[in-house]
């Protein structure tokens, strides 16, 4: 059997987004959170098809488009990547967003602004468009906290490193520059990647943190190597690792999002702060700290992350039965 996928390639800021615009599997209209589990439990093997090799590669990402079930949202969006079927990606939202209004998949209630329903809530995005294509995106992410400040692990290869676990969306483990790590410069991608696979898997025997909203949200995926900027116009730059082997071509969006609320909750950003945080290769996005929140015992912010995409090409994927690497693979 063939399984054929229209998709719409993109990249934000420099991280690719495919949005499947056709052959996706259909779900029961449920709430996304809902659809989500159904969708790991059943139809995982559309994520691997289409973000591992050979039809993807280490970095890849990905959504796919339903009718919303909240009636105060647009639509609903399912995240899917490397690292898995993640409950919300802002360089997702904001390449999603541009490519289904350029190529016409939606149309939105009021001109320049969507509600899409992902499985961590309803995001709330505005956009501009110049000349009929979409200019510039802006999505006010989820509410974001400080879930644990200061947090020691023994890291091999690294010694003792204090992190800070930040929730923007995904979990984060936010690692500023200190004595056993002095900071981005001078290390190789590969180097980034190593240290990072090494810092989680020592956090998993340290911390297990759960949404107090939401306990299908939990744990430390992702890691956000911060540092000072390089670009002048910026206020830091980052390197986002998550999958096993992936970093983030842009800032991130929900490490944005979590870099600011370990930022607030440490009493160096206040409501109302622009952060401008650089990538590995330059692209910026423009985050904001739009209001204070409250989420469960937490006090956390309201982000909004500002940034561009572009729309590359449609792709036709055929994932067929009789190909023995149908379901993608990885080398580790």
């Amino acid at each position: 059997m063939r399984n054929s996928f229209f998709c719409i390639d993109a990249h934000t800021c420099g991280n690719p987004v495919r949005l499947v615009a056709g052959g996706g599997p259909l779900l029961p209209h449920l709430p996304m959170g809902e659809r989500r589990e159904i969708f790991v439990r059943d139809h995982d093997w559309v994520r691997n098809a289409l973000m591992f090799e050979p039809r993807g590669h280490d970095i890849m990402s990905g959504s796919i488009i339903y009718p919303a079930y909240r009636e105060d949202c647009d639509f609903a969006v399912l995240f899917i990547e490397v690292s898995g079927c993640l409950p919300m990606c802002g360089a997702g939202t904001i390449g999603t967003v541009t490519a289904a209004i350029e190529e016409g998949l939606v149309k939105p209630r009021e001109d320049g602004r969507v509600a899409i329903e992902t499985p961590a809530g309803r995001v709330d995005v505005t956009y501009e468009e110049k000349g009929g294509y979409v200019d510039s995106v802006r999505l006010h992410n989820v509410a974001s906290y400080l879930h644990e400040a200061d947090v020691e692990v023994d890291v091999p290869d690294m010694g003792r490193l204090r992190v800070d676990i930040s929730y923007g969306g995904n979990y984060y483990a936010v690692v500023e520059p200190q004595e056993n790590w002095s900071g981005l410069d001078g290390m190789s991608a590969s180097d980034i990647v190593g240290c990072s696979q090494r810092l989680r898997a020592a956090l998993a025997h340290v911390c297990d943190p759960v949404h107090p909203d939401d306990p299908r949200i939990r744990g430390v995926h992702h890691a956000i190597w911060c540092d000072r900027p390089v670009n002048d116009v910026s206020d830091g730059r980052c390197a986002v690792f998550y999958g096993e082997k992936a970093i983030d071509r842009s800032p991130g969006g929900t490490g944005t999002s979590a870099r600011m609320a370990q930022l607030y909750g440490k009493g160096r950003l206040a409501v109302g702060s622009r952060y401008r945080h650089e990538s590995l290769i330059g692209t910026i996005f423009e985050g904001r700290v739009e209001a204070e929140a409250k989420i469960g015992p937490y006090a956390g912010i309201l982000p909004s992350i500002g940034g561009w995409a572009r729309v590359i090409g449609h792709n036709t994927i055929f994932v067929d039965d009789r190909d023995p690497l149908a379901h993608g693979f990885q080398i580790r």
